[in-house]
């Protein structure tokens, strides 16, 4: 046994493992045994003295208990209670859905009437565009669900982000065009608008309301009774978001050009005022506000750099100081609060399974908004063109369903984590680049390379390690692949510069596009229609050669297109199949020729060591049959 050093009095040998009720017990009863033999001897039931023995075990039991709950509730991996893992994920940038809305595209149709005489044509004087939150409804009586329009569908232009169909749907008595039906697609979300209003008092810190809902998708605006919005964030020392703007002349003068491929440009914008939004357990979403005032001036809490190192007044220096440089980005008041108000909360309502709904069910309107294009039209006109405006939803509305579940935000979070949003790999740039959204200009195909330089020494190409790459393609109105135009390529430098790395330079260039056509020769079965089969033949390689399906630097494998055309149905043979590269700016086609001969090994058609994807453009055209006999 040992002794202490200070009293000389014995330590007695105490074990720390045991937790949980009969095991403290027994381990008090032989504790006792060992050091009081003499005072406590009688360790039967019915002793009274055993009352405490048990009571103390039973404390020590609901201890341990709370303090091992405790521990486990503060990892994400083994939390369990929604409360702490709602916070757990927010703490990790994830912010958990209560639903999930479904979602599908929506045919838009508006009757605009005609104009001019030997030609007609629309008169897109009166194609008007449907606003966002428009709404429309399912057919049904009170269990009819109700969508809402995401974006603007502006009718008066034609791009390949929204292209516009158009035929004529009235006629006069001469058979002239009196209407003209144009045809365009939007995309819906399952939900409803609703609203709610917050009077809000003198200013106070961190003002946090509450929106009583269990099924809300988003929050569409806050705005005040003096017309100010509050832009909602990831978090409040986020002081800048992007901000889409219209693309015309009076905000970009030198982009509005291009307004039909791109009618947004990306701007990043100081938003002093800001909230965040937050689920709660209860599935209620919480909305909190910053705790700045605007008689604040930001230098009182953004140090000055005309300031920095010039010391303090009693003395010290701050040369060999450090600073923190987000301090440089955001205000400590973590935006501003709002105060003697009151706020109007838009919001959208909805999701769930039962917002999966068949197709061409979608078919009433409920709520439309409208915008003129241009002023001075006539309003009996006009009101027949808003009339006549008609939905439908050609494809199912999928992707409706509860929230996230315990488990979904647990490993939601995680993965979350992980990715910290920022671009690290070549997977990242080439995904991040594909997300750009689809309003801020299309990118149809993205691939990233590093950099390399010719050696001025040697004549050979060296590797330049801080520098990257990026090779992009649009698609146009006719869904061709063309080079990015300039709105697009500043929104997609603007939206990168947010997320790579300090150290990465990244280089956007227009890939190669090459355009070819084919010929192919086949034998056909006794007892089938030749112009048949090799009509669909050709529709096979439609298929096969569609630009959806291709990919920078993936070569033409010979041996597939003998299988795709040896599977059409009366086809008994593949006798031989060509490639012709199709060059030429004035004939349509890319200015980069390509020599298929030398570019052919072992069946297989390789791209270029540039960058560059094939394409066949013009498939009614480059695609050419013929069924040769014996």
């Amino acid at each position: 046994m040992a002794y202490s050093k200070t009293n000389n009095t014995p330590n007695k040998d105490i074990s720390y493992l045991n937790k949980d009720y009969s095991q403290l017990k027994q381990n008090l009863v032989e504790f006792t045994k060992t050091y009081f033999p003499d005072n406590f001897n009688d360790f039967s039931e019915s002793n009274p003295g055993m009352i405490f023995l048990e009571m103390a075990s039973y404390v020590g039991d609901v201890l341990s208990f709370y303090i091992d709950t405790q521990i486990q509730e503060t990892f994400i991996q083994s939390a369990q209670e929604k409360t702490n893992l709602l916070a757990l994920a927010y703490n990790l940038g994830y912010k958990p859905s209560v639903t999930n809305a479904s979602t599908t595209e929506v045919d838009l149709f508006m009757e605009v009437p005609a104009k001019g005489t030997s030609p007609y044509a629309p008169d897109f004087d009166y194609a008007l565009t449907i606003n966002k939150n428009s709404n429309f409804k399912t057919t049904g009586g009170e269990s009819a669900i109700t969508f809402t329009l995401e974006n603007d569908v502006n009718f008066s232009i034609s791009s390949s982000l929204s292209p516009l169909e158009t035929i004529i749907h009235q006629t006069d008595g001469a058979d002239n065009p009196e209407y003209y039906l144009l045809k365009k697609k939007g995309k819906v979300i399952s939900g409803t608008p609703k609203t709610k209003t917050f009077e809000i008092g003198p200013s106070q810190r961190f003002l946090t309301l509450e929106l009583s809902d269990k099924n809300i998708i988003k929050i569409e605006s806050i705005i005040d009774s003096d017309g100010n919005s509050y832009l909602e964030v990831p978090y409040l020392a986020q002081e800048t978001i992007f901000e889409e703007i219209s693309n015309d002349t009076s905000n970009t003068p030198g982009l509005s050009q291009y307004s039909s491929d791109t009618p947004y440009l990306l701007k990043l914008k100081k938003v002093p005022k800001r909230f965040v939004a937050r689920f709660l357990a209860n599935n209620t979403l919480q909305i909190q506000f910053g705790a700045g005032i605007t008689s604040n001036t930001d230098e009182d809490i953004i140090p000055n750099p005309d300031n920095i190192g010039l010391g303090v007044k009693d003395g010290r220096s701050l040369l060999d100081l450090a600073f923190d440089p987000s301090n440089f980005l955001f205000t400590k008041t973590y935006g501003e609060t709002p105060k003697n108000t009151t706020l109007t909360v838009t919001y959208i309502v909805g999701g769930g399974v039962k917002s999966n709904v068949d197709s061409n069910t979608i078919t009433r309107k409920n709520t439309v908004l409208t915008s003129d294009n241009i002023g001075g039209l006539d309003s009996g006109v006009k009101t027949t063109v808003i009339n006549s405006i008609a939905v439908n939803n050609p494809q199912a509305a999928t992707g409706g369903g509860p929230g996230d579940s315990i488990e979904d935000i647990r490993l939601n979070s995680i993965s979350n984590a992980s990715s910290q949003l920022r671009t690290v790999s070549k997977e990242d740039y080439i995904i991040r680049t594909l997300n750009l959204p689809p309003q801020l200009g299309r990118v149809a195909k993205a691939y990233i390379i590093k950099d390399d330089q010719i050696s001025a020494s040697t004549s050979s190409r060296i590797s330049n390690p801080n520098s990257l790459n990026l090779y992009t393609l649009g698609y146009n109105s006719q869904n061709q692949l063309t080079p990015l135009n300039p709105a697009t390529r500043q929104n997609l430098i603007t939206y990168l510069e947010q997320y790579r790395m300090l150290t990465d330079s990244i280089n956007i260039k227009n890939g190669f596009i090459i355009n070819f056509a084919i010929e192919f020769d086949i034998v056909v079965f006794k007892n089938f229609n030749n112009q048949e089969v090799l009509l669909n033949s050709i529709n096979s390689l439609k298929k096969y050669f569609d630009i959806q399906n291709w990919q920078f630097n993936q070569p033409i494998l010979i041996s597939e297109i003998f299988n795709v055309l040896g599977q059409v149905t009366g086809v008994q043979n593949v006798e031989d199949i060509r490639f012709k590269n199709k060059a030429g700016n004035a004939l349509g086609y890319s200015k980069h020729s390509y020599d298929f001969g030398s570019a052919t090994i072992n069946n297989i058609i390789y791209p270029s060591q540039d960058i560059g994807i094939f394409e066949l453009k013009y498939p009614n055209s480059d695609i050419k049959g013929r069924v040769v006999k014996y």
